[in-house]
């Protein structure tokens, strides 16, 4: 392998009509990093694949996911599309042999990420899930104050996550008002928050949910159609970690003013908590109290900043973050960043919730 990761992206474009995640995170994130190089780009088309790769700076430009993963001078591929395409590339990445990133959710179910999860185990290839809130600054340290005692043993967990419903959207975003697509308030928002919540306090032991959809049309911003939504977007949920801690979770998408994120932990000797606008792109906030003490704002300390410090504030920090977690753990063996053996874990919590609301029963966690 080259002095630095030489990266293959799919899914980061010039053209109108995408999410823009792969431009907007994944390219500067990959330019930002010293070990990092965007090498090649894969659209759809040879014309797009052109275009993008010059206005990114890559040297290669592929149209074919296969040959873009079999060029010897791709390190990594990282997949950044919707999620109904996710499995057919990563499995494209899988069988070159090569090391592999994808956008979260993994799969557009439990079955599909448990597919892509065992066939990255049986080639040996290192994984990265876009699970990024796990790297942003405020939610490692956290995890450290928690994991060092600054709170206590963990009695009561409160958290919500209220976000915008954008009900009139154009082909770029409207896919996602299909439950079937697996990309909807309970997977993305839902997912990033409850994932970072799991980081810092550890996984559910049991969990009790129901899931519902609130707003059933969307508009579509193109042609002005009705649009009909089945895809959830409102999760109420109560539950119980391993550690013996009891959680309430709500997750809802919402017409208007919506709070964002805010996650309360109480612990036997303090209170931490946690604030953001949208926990996997940050910057997220901490205040900490001990005892009766008054709540103070938490400086999180620069050593928890792994991206350049010169890099401004966008959604490309903490996918940069994750990025260098999954770094500095290659060659290890251990997984720096959540890989898909994690993605796994999460998608069976998110399927949990779904049985536990279909089912009308408590549903235990292994």
């Amino acid at each position: 392998m080259a002095d630095r990761i030489r990266v293959g992206i799919v899914g980061a474009t010039v053209t109108p009509g995408g999410s823009g995640w792969g431009a907007n995170a994944h390219v500067p994130a990959l330019q930002a990093l010293p070990n990092f190089e965007l090498k090649a780009v894969c659209t759809a088309h040879a014309e797009t694949a052109k275009a993008s790769a010059e206005k990114f700076g890559a040297d290669l430009a592929f149209h074919d996911i296969k040959k873009m993963a079999a060029h010897p001078e791709v390190d990594l591929i990282s997949v950044v599309v919707r999620v109904p395409w996710h499995k057919e590339l990563v499995l494209a990445a899988i069988g070159a042999g090569k090391p592999v990133c994808c956008e979260w959710p993994l799969g557009a179910h439990l079955a599909e990420a448990k597919e892509m999860a065992a066939a990255a185990k049986a080639a040996k290839v290192q994984t990265l899930v876009g699970l990024q809130a796990q790297s942003d600054p405020a939610v490692m340290y956290a995890r450290d104050l928690v994991a060092n005692g600054e709170i206590g043993d963990i009695v009561s967990v409160n958290m919500r996550v209220i976000v915008d419903s954008i009900p009139e959207r154009g082909d770029g975003r409207i896919w996602q008002g299909i439950r079937k697509n697996g990309a909807n308030p309970m997977t993305i928002p839902g997912g990033h928050a409850i994932d970072a919540m799991c980081h810092i306090l550890g996984e559910f032991a049991e969990v009790s949910a129901r899931v519902t959809t609130r707003i059933k049309m969307w508009k579509h911003a193109v042609t002005g159609a009705d649009f009909p939504v089945d895809a959830p977007d409102t999760v109420s949920v109560v539950g119980v970690l391993r550690n013996g801690a009891e959680v309430s979770w709500q997750v809802a998408s919402v017409p208007y003013h919506a709070s964002g994120i805010r996650m309360e932990v109480y612990g036997h000797k303090g209170t931490l908590v946690l604030t953001s606008k949208s926990v996997n792109i940050g910057p997220s906030q901490l205040e900490l109290g001990i005892g009766k003490g008054e709540m103070q704002k938490v400086v999180v300390p620069a050593s928890y900043r792994l991206a350049p410090a010169d890099m401004p504030q966008s959604p490309a920090v903490n996918v940069a973050q994750a990025y260098a977690r999954y770094a500095a753990a290659m060659g290890t063996g251990v997984a720096g960043a959540p890989d898909f053996e994690h993605a796994v874990v999460r998608h069976a919590l998110i399927d949990a919730l779904e049985r536990s609301h279909t089912e009308g029963k408590v549903i235990k966690l292994g």
